[in-house]
């Protein structure tokens, strides 16, 4: 079987061009005339050529591949995310390389060091907690579009959505009902989406006039079993009980959720942040705050398509719209 370079040579002979102008029209290049690039492009499909994907990262220095970096694909707003990213990138011809940090920051620099080196041609990460200024020095040649979070320490595009002004439009959701004593159950603030969400919190309560019962805030359930246990824990405070909850995460109100039900206290008002699986089947459904994971997923490889367009650009925050799902938790009265 003849190798990638005669078939290449053999597309040119069959289209008039020169090997160079072939090789030129297979990497996109623009200068390309658009009647050349036709016939070549005519060639290839009736030679029925392959291009040879490794040969063409070597020549250009990159893969053609972007690099994805979550939190966890276990979790579902992540798995929603991977999942668009992938559809954008397949539109685009490249791939998709995906790795869980778990949080650790030592295992996100390792992942983002393995990446780097593989050349990819850009790179989506969803930073952990903690300084990011290590990221400064990675090859300037690598874009990079940071997703759903901020990094202290580092220059570059940020999707995400507002948290703090989505918190504060839940809890107002919340007080518009008549609902004063108003629980928070979240992930941990070194967080910062969580610690968005949280200040989004305490923001409209004060903006309201109300007291931050610090007694109804549970800023330290990082997964559902915590978020179940504090759910059970607020609710047994004999007369200072919440009457409604902020499930600042989707994680969260799979826990929180449970046990409301298992308690029999589905009277007990709920906004969740993220939607999921039956929410809507539930009774009373459940109200969430709407942030898809596959509009943010969307728009940052919208973004990273953009810079590598163009390297030159500025840096921008870009913020996806959310939305209010009433389903009937979230409506309650106090």
């Amino acid at each position: 079987m003849a190798d990638g370079k005669s078939i290449l040579r053999d597309v040119a002979v069959a289209a008039g061009v020169s090997l160079r102008t072939a090789s030129r029209v297979l990497n996109d290049d623009p200068k390309v005339a658009s009647e050349t690039r036709t016939r070549v492009q005519q060639a290839m499909r009736e030679l029925r050529y392959t291009p040879d994907s490794m040969a063409r990262s070597l020549r250009a220095g990159t893969d053609a591949t972007i690099g994805l970096v979550v939190e966890s694909v276990a979790d579902p707003f992540f798995s929603e995310l991977v999942e668009a990213v992938e559809r954008a990138a397949s539109a685009e011809r490249k791939s998709v390389l995906v790795a869980s940090t778990h949080r650790d920051p030592e295992r996100e620099r390792a992942v983002v060091a393995q990446m780097l080196q593989r050349r990819v041609s850009g790179l989506l990460l969803v930073p952990t907690a903690g300084d990011h200024a290590w990221l400064e020095t990675r090859s300037p040649r690598t874009p990079m579009v940071l997703v759903d979070r901020a990094a202290p320490g580092v220059d570059a595009d940020l999707v995400a959505i507002d948290d703090a002004a989505a918190a504060r439009g839940a809890v107002e959701h919340l007080l518009a009902h008549g609902h004063r004593r108003i629980g928070y159950v979240g992930d941990h603030p070194d967080v910062p989406t969580s610690a968005a969400r949280l200040a989004g919190y305490r923001d409209a309560l004060t903006a309201h006039g109300l007291d931050v019962d610090e007694l109804l805030v549970r800023a330290d359930c990082p997964d559902p079993v915590t978020a179940g246990q504090a759910t059970r824990d607020l609710l047994s405070r004999n007369g200072s009980a919440p009457t409604a909850l902020l499930s600042a995460a989707t994680r969260c109100s799979l826990g929180v959720v449970p046990a409301l039900h298992a308690t029999g206290r589905t009277d007990v008002a709920l906004v969740g942040f993220g939607d999921f699986a039956m929410a809507d089947a539930l009774q009373p459904g459940v109200t969430v705050v709407d942030h898809s994971a596959a509009a943010v997923g969307l728009a940052a490889a919208e973004r990273l398509t953009e810079r590598l367009a163009d390297p030159g650009l500025p840096t921008t925050t870009t913020h996806v719209p959310v939305r209010l799902l009433q389903r009937g938790s979230g409506e309650l009265p106090a």
